[in-house]
C-alpha cells in the first residue's frame, strides 16, 4: 500500500470535533468506539441512533415530537426521516446575536463589507416582512439571480423563515437558462442585482431580467439589490422595487416550524440534455447532513473562518451558507478567482484569516499550471484545510497543494453533487491524507461501488452506490406528481439502491477514486476508461492547458479522441502530438493512447465550471445538444461539428 501524503498529529486528532462527538457518543449510548473506524461502522449500523446524536451534538433548534427517527427505513425511495419533527433552518443559522462577524464580502474590486450576527437578523427579519406583506408564505417558491452577495444569503434566510422555498441562478445564466429554471417553480418574489463585476468587465442583469419577470407567471414582485450603482433605475423593470424600500426596519425576527422534510431548496441539474431537472431538497435533511459534514469531516468550529470559492448557480454556495449554524464567519467572494492575477484569493485567505479553504480541482491545477506558490505570496497560517470538488482531484495536484501551499493541512477532495446538496464521499481531519483518493464515505451513507451485476467491489472499478436512505435524499422533483422521473433518475439501474453515475472505486483502506462520470467512460475494445485518467497525463505538459476526451463510435468499435487546448502561441505538431501520446501510454496503458489528437481553440463547460464531454460526443456523432443554454460558452460547441480529422 502506498504512504500518506499527510497524517495528521496526535494532537490534532484529539482536538477535532469528530473525536470530541465520538466521546459523546461512547458517554451517552455507553458504547465503546474506539477510533473514527469504528465511528463509521457504527454509523452504518444504527442510523438512527447516529443521525439523532448528531442533531443533540449540533444543537439543532426543533419539535421532535414522539415516534420513530427513521419511518421505512428499509425503502429506498420512501424512506422518512424524523416524521413528527418540526423546524425551521433560518432559525438553525441565526441563533445567535451578537457583534461577531457571520458575513464577510470582499469582489475582485476590492470592495469590503462585513455583516455582523446581529445585522443578519435584522436584515433577515426586515425582508422576511416585505416578502410577508406580499403573502409569501409556506409552500411558495422565492428566487434570486444574484451575484455571490450578503445580500443572496439575506433573502435566503428571509424565505426559509416563512417556510418559502429558494432557488437561485447566478448572474451569468443566460435568459433562457434563468428561463428554463424559475418558468418550473413559478417565483412569487425574485430578486435580482441590477449588474455584476467579472474579469475587470461590468455587467448589466437588468436587460435580461426585465424579459425574464416578464415571462413568469404569478411573480408579484422584483426586488432590485443595488451593486453596480447606488440607486439603479428600475422604471422599466415590470413589479420592481428597490431592495432598501423593500420590507420594515425594526420587523420582530420569527419563524415558521415546519415538518422535518419541507421544501426550503430548489436545485436543477445540469440540463445539457434538456430542460434541468428541479431537485427539491428538505429543510431538516439539509441542515442535519450539513452540519455533519462542516463538524465531523471539515472540522468547522465556532468562530471560524469558512470560503468556498463558488457561486449562487452552484450547490456549494448553500453549503458554504449552513456553516452559519456551526457558529462560523462566512467568507463571500464575488469575481474571477483570477482578476488581476492568480493571488487574488490567497490574499482573501491571509487577509481574513480563513481556516477552511474551498475550490475546484481545476483551480488548483491551473495554479499549477501556471508556476504560482500561494505561500510565497500570502501568510497561510490560519489556513487548517483545503477542499476540492467539481472534478477528479489529480495526484499531481496534492503534490502541488502540500509543496506550495502548506505542509499541514487536511487536504479534501469531496464527492457528491446537486443531487443530494452533499456529499457522498469527503474528508476527515483525523485520518491520512492519500494522493489521488478520497479520505472516506460520509459518516451515516452506505457508499459503496458495484459491478455490473450490482455486486460490491472493492478494489476494482465500478459505479458508485448507497445502499441505504440518509436525510438529504431529495424530497423529489418539481411537478412530478408519481415520483417515476425520480425514482427513474436514481433506482432504476439497481433496486432499492442510489445509482449516482460516477465511475468509481472503493480502495481497501476505505478511501475512494472518482474517475469522473460513468457517463462519459469511454470503451475502447471493451475496456473501461475513465477520462480523467488520461487528462491526468496530458495535462502535465506544460503546453497543454486542458483536455477533453470522447469516444466516437468507428468501425464497430469506440475509438478514442482528445482535443486539446493549448497554451498561446503553441502548435500541435507531429513532435507534440508525439510526446502526449508516449506520455499517456507510458503512464497509463496502450489502450489509453487516443487515436486522433485535435488541437481545440475552446473547451465547452457548464456554467458551474465542468467539462461537457456527452455534449461533445453528441455533436460528433452528429446528435443536436438539447440545450446549449446550460452552458457557460455554447458557442464553443461549433468547433466540433463535422471535423474533418473525424470522418478518416
Amino acid at each position: 500500500m502506498t504512504s500518506p501524503i499527510w497524517t495528521p498529529s496526535a494532537e490534532r486528532v484529539d482536538k477535532a470535533v469528530v473525536t470530541r462527538f465520538r466521546v459523546c457518543v461512547n458517554a451517552r449510548r455507553q458504547l465503546a468506539l474506539a477510533d473514527y473506524a469504528a465511528l463509521e461502522s457504527w454509523s452504518l449500523e444504527a442510523p438512527a441512533d447516529f443521525w439523532s446524536e448528531l442533531a443533540r451534538f449540533s444543537d439543532t433548534r426543533a419539535d421532535w415530537g414522539s415516534g420513530p427517527v427513521l419511518d421505512n427505513g428499509d425503502r429506498m425511495p420512501g424512506a422518512r426521516w424524523f416524521p413528527a419533527a418540526r423546524l425551521n433552518f433560518a432559525e438553525n443559522l441565526l441563533r445567535h446575536r451578537d457583534e461577531h462577524a457571520a458575513l464577510v464580502f470582499v469582489n475582485e474590486r476590492g470592495t469590503r463589507r462585513e455583516i455582523s450576527r446581529r445585522e443578519l437578523q435584522d436584515e433577515v427579519a426586515r425582508v422576511a416582512e416585505g416578502l410577508r406583506a406580499l403573502g409569501v408564505g409556506a409552500g411558495d417558491r422565492v428566487a434570486g439571480f444574484l451575484p455571490n452577495l450578503p445580500e443572496a444569503v439575506v433573502a435566503m434566510l428571509a424565505s426559509a423563515s416563512l417556510g418559502a422555498a429558494w432557488s437561485s441562478c447566478s448572474p451569468d445564466f443566460g435568459v433562457n437558462g434563468v428561463l428554463d429554471r424559475f418558468g418550473q417553480i413559478a417565483p412569487k418574489v425574485l430578486f435580482t442585482a441590477d449588474g455584476y463585476f467579472y474579469a475587470g468587465k461590468t455587467l448589466d442583469s437588468l436587460e435580461p431580467m426585465a424579459t425574464v419577470a416578464s415571462q413568469l407567471p404569478g411573480l408579484v414582485s422584483l426586488v432590485v439589490v443595488p451593486y453596480v450603482n447606488a440607486r439603479p433605475d428600475i422604471r422599466a423593470l415590470p413589479r420592481a422595487v428597490h431592495y432598501a424600500d423593500f420590507g420594515r426596519a425594526g420587523a420582530q425576527l420569527r419563524f415558521t416550524r415546519l415538518p422535518f422534510d419541507h421544501p426550503l431548496y430548489i436545485l436543477y441539474s445540469s440540463g445539457t440534455t434538456g430542460k434541468p431537472k428541479c431537485i427539491v431538497h428538505g429543510a431538516g435533511g439539509t441542515l442535519l447532513q450539513h452540519q455533519k459534514e462542516h463538524l465531523l469531516h471539515v472540522d468547522l468550529r465556532a468562530g471560524d473562518r469558512l470560503f468556498y470559492f463558488t457561486t449562487c448557480g452552484w450547490m456549494m454556495w448553500n453549503w458554504l451558507v449552513s456553516g452559519l449554524a456551526s457558529g462560523a464567519t462566512l467568507v463571500l467572494y464575488d469575481g474571477s478567482p483570477f482578476h488581476p492575477g492568480p493571488r487574488v484569493l490567497w490574499d482573501l485567505a491571509a487577509a481574513e484569516r480563513i481556516a477552511i479553504f474551498g475550490t475546484s480541482a481545476r483551480y488548483l491545477a491551473a495554479l499549477d499550471k501556471a508556476g504560482f506558490e500561494p505561500a510565497k505570496e500570502a501568510d497561510l497560517t490560519a489556513l487548517r484545510a483545503v477542499l476540492s470538488t467539481g472534478s477528479p482531484l489529480l495526484p499531481e495536484t496534492c503534490d502541488y497543494v502540500y509543496r506550495t501551499v502548506k505542509g499541514d493541512l487536511q487536504l479534501s477532495s469531496i464527492s457528491g453533487g446537486t443531487d443530494i446538496v452533499s456529499c457522498f464521499c469527503l474528508g476527515s481531519p483525523v485520518l491520512p491524507v492519500y494522493k489521488g483518493e478520497i479520505q472516506c464515505r460520509g459518516l451515516g451513507m452506505r457508499t459503496q461501488v458495484f459491478d455490473d451485476a450490482g455486486r460490491r467491489v472493492i478494489g476494482s472499478r465500478g459505479e458508485l452506490v448507497c445502499t441505504a436512505p440518509f436525510p438529504s435524499m431529495p424530497v423529489g422533483f418539481w411537478n412530478d406528481v408519481d415520483g417515476s422521473r425520480y425514482r427513474d433518475a436514481y433506482f432504476a439501474r439497481f433496486p432499492d439502491t442510489w445509482h449516482h453515475g460516477d465511475d468509481a472505486l472503493e480502495v481497501e483502506h476505505g478511501g475512494f477514486i472518482i474517475y469522473g462520470r460513468s457517463d462519459a467512460v469511454l470503451n475502447p475494445g471493451g475496456v473501461r476508461i475513465g477520462t480523467a485518467e488520461i487528462y491526468r497525463q496530458v495535462e502535465q505538459l506544460p503546453e497543454v492547458l486542458e483536455s477533453l476526451a470522447i469516444g466516437q463510435q468507428w468501425e464497430g468499435d469506440v475509438r478514442v479522441v482528445l482535443f486539446v487546448r493549448l497554451r498561446e502561441g503553441v502548435d500541435l505538431d507531429d513532435t507534440l502530438r508525439s510526446r502526449i501520446r508516449d506520455t499517456i501510454r507510458r503512464d497509463t496503458s496502450p489502450r489509453h493512447v487516443p487515436a486522433k489528437i485535435i488541437a481545440a481553440p475552446d473547451l465547452p463547460r457548464t456554467l458551474s465550471g465542468k467539462l461537457v464531454e456527452i455534449a461533445v460526443r453528441d455533436i460528433v456523432h452528429g446528435k443536436p445538444v438539447a440545450n446549449r443554454d446550460a452552458l457557460a460558452n455554447p458557442a464553443a460547441l461549433d468547433f466540433f461539428r463535422n471535423l474533418p480529422e473525424l470522418s478518416v
